[in-house]
Order: structure tokens, then sequence, then C-alpha cells
């Protein structure tokens, strides 16, 4: 996942339902009119056009996202005739990806989409593929250089804090000397930082909430599970919980549901299918999730298509596709989650 220099990009106010969506509404392989009677009118991106083959170098699917963010890619690009996909078997150690993107490139694959097990790491492997005129889509975790790719497209994980944070506050404004507590995630990635930071600058919007207490995890039910825990039994009393990542917000529930508390409001983040439907049951304290949709692997297939076939994107001025695209975290809860639950991961 992305460092800081990942906001620069575009901000899109498009919830994960939507994004894929509307890169594919947008590309278009019908020639161009220049009349102004065809000027706003949008184009349905779903005619074959020049045959494009995409290599994709996805993550190791040990966790629910990155086993989504696979399964987006794939099942993208079954939805075009002219799209044929090279898929890795994905994986964590960045020795092995840069192999595997190697093989790609050999293969001459017309474009890269990669997500890599290390951005920083891997951004020679960026830098080959395009050196060798082959554009690259990073996606997510990015390289350390703009040259190691054509165009970047993520999640914003500062965006996630601060949304959540936002929520947090407007359901507690009204309460004096409120508490909260937050299970982060890995603290040594620069994503997990990204996110407390927008939590931080929310809560300082509510100057009579204060948070009490901070836990990091992996990532993992199991350690969702024993830091709630812990939490739980230092913090007997607090109005409100964040956690990073509905895979440990399993975990975290679990350990809730054992010590009988009911007393707090509680919000996820990433779009975990469990966590959409323990909010549309409404009997726990799950209340919302701050998105970090892994649709972008769709999206990161819509445009590596476009690219292959030299399109742009309509609705914008520009003949090319942006350079850089972060997407919105969108915060779902009981009044909106059926319009999310498709896209939910397991």
């Amino acid at each position: 996942m992305p460092t800081s220099t990942s906001r620069r990009g575009l901000l899109f106010g498009a919830a994960a339902v939507s994004t894929g969506a509307l890169l594919t509404a947008c590309t278009s392989n019908e020639p161009k009119e220049t009349g102004n009677d065809q000027a706003d009118v949008p184009v349905a991106d779903d005619k074959p056009g020049k045959k494009v083959t995409i290599g994709f170098a996805g993550p190791q699917a040990d966790h629910g996202w990155l086993n989504a963010i696979n399964v987006n890619a794939r099942e993208r690009a079954k939805k075009y005739k002219d799209v044929t996909l090279e898929i890795t078997e994905g994986s964590n150690d960045t020795a092995a990806q840069i192999g595997q993107i190697d093989t790609l490139i050999n293969k001459k694959v017309d474009v890269l989409v990669i997500l890599p097990a290390d951005g920083k790491a891997m951004t020679q492997a960026g830098l080959k593929a395009m050196r060798a005129g082959i554009p690259v889509v990073n996606l997510d975790r990015i390289f350390a250089s703009p040259q190691a790719y054509r165009c970047w497209i993520g999640g914003d994980n500062y965006g996630m804090g601060l949304n959540a944070g936002h929520y947090i506050g407007e359901k507690l404004k009204d309460k004096k000397n409120a508490k909260v507590i937050e299970l982060a995630g890995l603290d040594n990635l620069e994503l997990t930082k990204q996110r407390t930071e927008g939590f931080d600058a929310a809560l300082k919007n509510y100057p009579n909430i204060k948070k009490v207490a901070r836990q990091a995890a992996d990532f993992t039910v199991e350690s969702g599970q024993a830091k709630m825990s812990q939490l739980l039994q230092a913090q007997k009393s607090f109005d409100a919980l964040w956690n990073h990542d509905d895979d440990q917000g399993v975990g975290a529930l679990r350990a809730i549901k054992q010590a009988g508390r009911d007393d707090f409001l509680m919000v996820g983040g990433a779009g975990a299918l469990s966590a959409f439907q323990e909010i549309k049951a409404g009997k726990g304290v799950l209340q919302a999730t701050v998105l970090y949709p892994p649709t972008m692997a769709a999206s990161a297939i819509d445009l590596a298509r476009a690219l292959g076939q030299g399109k742009g994107v309509s609705g914008m001025a520009e003949f090319e596709i942006p350079s850089s695209l972060t997407l919105y975290s969108a915060v779902v809860t009981k009044d909106n989650v059926d319009e999310y639950m498709p896209t939910g991961f397991k």
C-alpha cells in the first residue's frame, strides 16, 4: 500500500462500488467526435477493440483483501473479449516477484499491472518494464520513482483514518469527555502510520474527544483477537473503537463478544463481507467500516486495457489517462450497506 506521495494524485469521489464502473463507462474504442452535440455523451466500453495482453503480477493471497485483489483482476479481464490476462502465482517475496515480472517482460506483454510486495524494493522492476516499452499500471503500493510506472491507482490510507475519525467524531460530538481507542495494523508499515495520522487529524476537530489507547495488531484474525483482549482489559470504559482492518476485526469482535462488552461503537476498515453483514444485522458494536476498495484491481485492468489500446478517459479533456488515481474511502453504514454488499471480500 502506498506511501504518502500517492496522495498527490487525483482524488476520485467514487466509492468501491462505482470506481470500476466509472472507468468501464469512461474509456471508448469509438472515434472521438469533434462536434458539440457529442461532447457530453458517455460511451460504453463494451465493444471489442485492439487485442491487448495484460501481465498481472499480484500479491500472495494470504489475506482477505489481497485475495480480493487477485479475484477482481481476473474477473474484470474476463469481461473483455479483447483482453488476455497473463497472471503470475503471486508472491510476497520481492526476489520471486521480480523474477515473475521478468518472465512477463520476456513474454512481451502489452501492459503490466503490478502490486509490488515492496514498492521501494521493486522500483527497478517497474523501471525495467518501462524501458522495455511496456507501460506499467502500479497498483496500490507505490514505486519509489514515477519513472517506474505510467499510472498509479490505489487507496487513500490517510483518508481512511480521516473519515473514520469524522464518523466517530460526529457520533460523539455531544458527549462530554468522550474516549476512543484504536486497534491499528502493523506499525512498521507506512500505511498504518498514515491511517493513524488521518484519524488523529480528524479527532482534533472534536475537543470533547480524547484517544486514550492505541494497540498495533498484525492484520490477522488471531492478532486482532489477542490485541483487542488486551485493550478491553486495560480500558474498562470507552465510547468508540476504530479498527484499521476488517480481517483482524473478525478477531476483535470475537474478543468483544467473549468479554460481553456492548458499551461502545466500533468502526472497521477495508470492506470485508463479514463486516458488511455484521453492520446490516445491527445487533453488535460494529456500526460502520471505512473502505479501502479491492475493486482498484478491476479498475487497474480497465486502465491497462485503455493504455494498450491508446485510449483516454471520457469525461476528461485530456487524450491520455491520468498519471495517478486515488480512490475515495467511503464510510459504509447500515443506511448504505446494501449498495456495497456485492463488493465485500471474504
